[in-house]
This record gives C-alpha cells, sequence and structure tokens, in this order.
C-alpha cells in the first residue's frame, strides 16, 4: 500500500512542478478527494447509498469537487485544484490529468432515465481548465481537451480539441502523443504558457480557419476549371 501511494505522489510530481516533496502533495484537494472518493465508491456498490452520499457531500464541502460515489476511477488520477465535477456513470481510466473547472456531465437530465449518461475517458488524457465533456462519448487514449472546449463527441485516438463545439485541430487523431507531459491539454506552441492560454486558443482557431479557408479556395477553383 505504501508502494502505490509513493507511486501515485511521484506520478503528480512528474505532472506538476509545484510540489516540493511528496509531503505537500497530501494536502493537495484533488487527492483528498479521489480518497474519499474511493471509500464512497466502496459504500456505494454495496448499496450503503445514503453514506456514500455523506461521504461524498463532506469531500465536496472540503475540497470543492464533486465526484459522484458511482463514478469509477482508475490509477493515478490527478485532478489539479477544484471545482470539478465528475457524474455518477463516468468512467475515467489511468493516468488521467484534470484541471480546475471541468465537468464530466450527463445529457437530457430532464427524462429521469438511467443507464450510460456520462463519458469514459480513456487512460493518459489531459482535460484543461474549464471544458466540458458531456453525455455517453468516449475520450480516446491520449486525446488532449483544451481549455475551454466543449466536447460532445467521440474523441480520437490521440487528438487535440479545441473550441465549442470542440473539435481536432493542429495534431490528426491516431497520431502518438508527444513524450512531454503537456500542461493544460492546449499543445498549440512548443512554449505554452498559461499565462497566454487565450492567444494560444486564438492561434489554434485561426489555424483551423486558415485551413478551411485553403480547402475553400481549391474547391473553387476546381469549379471553375471543370466549367471552362
Amino acid at each position: 500500500m505504501v508502494r502505490a501511494l509513493t507511486a501515485y505522489l511521484d506520478s503528480i510530481r512528474a505532472r506538476d512542478p509545484a510540489p516540493r516533496s511528496r509531503a505537500e502533495i497530501l494536502l493537495y484537494p484533488g487527492v483528498w478527494a479521489l480518497s474519499l472518493h474511493r471509500v464512497a465508491h466502496w459504500l456505494f456498490g454495496r448499496g450503503l447509498f445514503f453514506l456514500a452520499r455523506w461521504v461524498n457531500h463532506v469531500s465536496r464541502a472540503l475540497t470543492a469537487i464533486d465526484i459522484h460515489p458511482g463514478a469509477t476511477i482508475g490509477r493515478r488520477l490527478f485532478i489539479d485544484h477544484g471545482f470539478v465535477v465528475i457524474g455518477e456513470t463516468a468512467h475515467i481510466g489511468d493516468d488521467v490529468t484534470i484541471y480546475q473547472c471541468v465537468t464530466l456531465g450527463g445529457t437530457s437530465p430532464d427524462n429521469g432515465l438511467a443507464g450510460k449518461r456520462h463519458p469514459t475517458i480513456a487512460d493518459g488524457v489531459i482535460i484543461g481548465s474549464g471544458a466540458q465533456v458531456l453525455g455517453p462519448i468516449l475520450v480516446g487514449p491520449r486525446a488532449r481537451i483544451g481549455a475551454n472546449a466543449v466536447v460532445t463527441r467521440e474523441v480520437p485516438v490521440g487528438a487535440v480539441m479545441v473550441g465549442i463545439p470542440a473539435r481536432p485541430t493542429m495534431v490528426e487523431g491516431g497520431q502518438a502523443a508527444p513524450v512531454r507531459f503537456v500542461p493544460y491539454g492546449t499543445p498549440c506552441s512548443e512554449m505554452f504558457d498559461p499565462a497566454t492560454q487565450k492567444l494560444e486558443l486564438m492561434r489554434c482557431e485561426l489555424e483551423v480557419m486558415r485551413k478551411r479557408l485553403d480547402a475553400l479556395l481549391a474547391e473553387t477553383d476546381g469549379e471553375g476549371a471543370r466549367r471552362a
């Protein structure tokens, strides 16, 4: 158990340069939220729904992170800062990184139907701050969701998603993600700085618009040549 805890804390240090020691990481709200969720999920799986909700309520009050007791979470999840919401039928794989103000939400909450309503996040995914991933969709392994993106469709393996609604950009789906960890899931330049996050997102948008314009111009030229 000690070895597993040490490996978990080291995985967080690999993704966050701020902590000076493993002991400091033990004070992170994401670590507390995940630990309490393990307890709530155990209770939930044994039909002790009220107790599971009570643990969830305490966790939310302490950490500002709301993880439904029914959510399934793999190993080494790192939630960096609070105000994260993870729904009941969400499934999160191993080595996932989630930044602040992210929602893994459901769809059609008005119909009251049970079943899979929340996303499945595969191994190694990075979800940038403010992103919303909605519905029973699959986010493929090593995909990166840019800050403030709204994802409502399935995400290919290794894709980089930006915008509202989110769409792949800069890196084509299926390509292997870089070995180096990319903070905030928005690798639009080699020197990404969270302080210039909005500028980076605008650069992504402009690049996508430029490619679309080139495609439209090529299509128009082709039609003109056929008519001639």
